[in-house]
């Protein structure tokens, strides 16, 4: 008697963390926070770099095709989890126990990014901070202490020979690529990362940019501490204000001289590289990383939703938003880029050493030619503050809401001290990346947080939900009715045959094609060691090892507990809409086995709440075909 009693206030006190837990003050607020966590430095510093890397327009034509047949679909996924449940990435799978695993490779995956994501955020304070003098000092002439032999002031590539030649032995000379003051201002002042070997050498702690992550930290802990209702004010400033800065560059880029040779390679594919795994996979994971898909972001963010948001709508307008985005930012970036080239003197795919400083020498290059350069650079590195905070926001809240929503009892009335202690980890692990050496690890982290894990973590998740609860183990389309629960009718045939066919079929693709031609990643000349590669996807695989070895722990616990284990497979008997009101007949249909006749007859349907508390036999039976 007295564990029932027990049992019984626990699950009240997990009724009432739900409860407690807030929500958005409108629809407004959850839509420009996905806006905010999907359109951000995944749109205007990684895609333009991996476009730049992987030959411009080859790499749009499969960024489109997985936005269209794994994006849109995964991130309705998400989102309809998160609303109907009203939980986290690790609770809300009480949708079908055995797979809690899912959620907590989310939270590792968004824990892995926000160590490095930052570190970013850390990069725009630095140039934020360095804008506010009379010169912008990446617009200084050469001759700097930063400078190198090498340094260009517009010049044009010259041919330069170490010792003086007769006229006859000018063959002997060398062509040195010539390096903009941009592009020495990034890697010598900013990152000095000259004095680093590589990963096994990270050098001294650069303390300028220390005290910028310090910052960057104590921002997110500030807009974190009060939850979802402060982060949820500071959006209606953070998600629009980027696009007045976008359109004004790209007005301004698509006005200089050279401007058009950028675009062209932005826009012109190249057919070959079509043929090659990298660009598809770099496409694939762009997708996934710029929608937050398989972060938990958007199932957190939606678990604030009420529960008749139409979420539907909000699919569409956030996903291809977000794709535009990038699209749109392609071009601000490429513009910039073809008037490098031209006052250099080089190609297009020459001008800029190739990696994630791309954005940080053609922004502000682009910045330097406008007029009050100092005032429109001061703009721009605010807006991508706000870019980054609004997805990291995103990031660190997934983790956060998960272990809340895991341990309410425990961690919910220590909300301030988690916060803290997430965000001060974070920092302490983020400095081996402000180190001289820092950007080797920083690429590392980059490239393989998000990396095969995330893709075979998604391919999972699609499954599981598709065939698993919705389909294969249960009654056909439990998971189209739970949505039509919630905005009054099902997904279209769209939406069902990428959940159930194509998207696993073209993860499954990409998964297969990749790993055929794995190799170490690069970094400019630099190719990173054997030792790093196998540390890396050690890191990826950790997200997605988590998934079956959380299913070997629930079957041994359910064999020593003398449990069936197909019901783990099932929905829990906790597992339900947020909304307790719901109709119980609503949700279990016509041809419901369930025993409702111990209700008097004539009287209303009980609800959902009112069927669990009187101990009905399985709130969620099986639908006969």
């Amino acid at each position: 008697m007295d564990e029932e009693k027990e049992v019984k206030n626990i699950e009240e006190i997990e009724d009432d963390a739900r409860a407690d837990r807030g929500k958005w003050a409108n629809k407004a607020e959850f839509l420009l926070s996905c806006i905010g966590y999907c359109v951000g430095l995944g749109n205007v510093w990684r895609f333009p770099y991996l476009a730049y890397e992987n030959g411009g327009g080859s790499f749009l034509i499969p960024y489109v095709i997985m936005l269209t047949f794994c994006g849109i679909p995964l991130f309705l996924i998400e989102l309809s989890l998160g609303q109907f449940s009203g939980f986290g990435a690790m609770t809300a799978w009480r949708a079908s126990p055995i797979f809690k695993g899912i959620g907590m490779g989310m939270m590792l995956v968004s824990f892995f990014v926000v160590i490095y994501y930052n570190v970013i955020i850390a990069w725009a304070l630095y140039y934020l901070f360095a804008s506010f003098q009379s010169v912008l000092p990446w617009t200084h002439p050469c001759g700097q202490e930063w400078n190198s032999m090498t340094c260009d002031e517009y010049n044009a590539t010259v041919l330069m020979a170490t010792t003086p030649a007769p006229i006859e032995n000018v063959s002997k000379a060398v062509e040195v690529k010539r390096i903009s003051p941009s592009e020495e201002y990034w890697q010598n002042r900013v990152l000095r990362i000259n004095n680093s070997a590589g990963m096994e050498d990270p050098g001294s702690v650069l303390w300028d940019l220390c005290l910028c992550l310090l910052l960057a930290w104590i921002i997110v802990f500030a807009c974190l501490i009060k939850g979802v209702k402060s982060s949820g004010k500071v959006v209606y400033f953070t998600a629009t204000f980027p696009y007045i800065i976008l359109i004004i560059l790209l007005i301004r880029g698509c006005t200089l001289e050279g401007a058009l040779d950028g675009i062209i390679f932005y826009v012109k594919p190249k057919w070959h590289l079509l043929q090659t795994a990298k660009v598809w996979k770099d496409a694939a994971i762009q997708i996934f990383y710029s929608l937050g898909i398989s972060f938990g972001g958007l199932l957190t963010f939606a678990s604030y939703n009420k529960f008749n948001n139409n979420l539907y709508r909000d699919t569409f307008i956030v996903a291809i938003g977000n794709c535009i985005t990038s699209i749109f930012a392609g071009f601000v970036i490429f513009s910039v880029i073809g008037h490098m080239a031209l006052r250099l003197g080089t190609d297009t795919e020459k001008v800029i050493d190739q990696g994630p400083g791309l954005a940080f020498i053609a922004y502000p290059e682009a910045v330097s030619l406008l007029p009050i350069p100092q005032l429109w650079s001061i703009l721009f590195f605010f807006m991508l503050l706000t870019l980054g905070l609004d997805s990291q926001f995103a990031m660190v809240e997934t983790v956060i809401t998960g272990l809340l929503d895991e341990f309410p009892r425990v961690l919910r009335p220590k909300k301030y001290f988690l916060t803290a202690a997430i965000c001060i980890v974070s920092f302490l692990l983020g400095i081996l990346l402000v180190t001289e050496g820092g950007l080797y690890w920083f690429e590392f982290y980059n490239s393989y947080s998000a990396y095969y894990g995330l893709l075979v973590l998604s391919l999972i998740l699609c499954v599981v939900v598709s065939w698993g609860y919705g389909f294969w183990f249960t009654y056909p389309w439990r998971f189209s009715d739970d949505i039509k629960l919630m905005i009054g009718h099902p997904p279209g045939w769209f939406f069902i045959g990428n959940w159930m066919l194509v998207a696993p079929g073209l993860l499954l693709f990409v998964i297969i094609f990749s790993a055929m031609s794995h190799g170490p990643i690069t970094l400019g000349d630099y190719t990173y060691p054997k030792w790093a590669d196998d540390l890396g996807l050690c890191l990826s695989a950790t997200c997605v090892a988590i998934v079956p070895i959380y299913m070997i722990y629930r079957i041994i616990l359910a064999l020593v507990k003398k449990e069936s284990i197909s019901e783990l497979f099932k929905p829990s008997k906790k597992w339900g809409p947020q909304d307790r009101s719901i109709p119980y007949d609503q949700l279990t249909g016509a041809n419901t086995t369930t025993p409702l006749g111990v209700y008097a007859i004539g009287s209303d349907p009980p609800t959902f709440e009112q069927a669990v508390n009187d101990d009905i036999t399985d709130p969620f039976p099986e639908k006969k075909l």
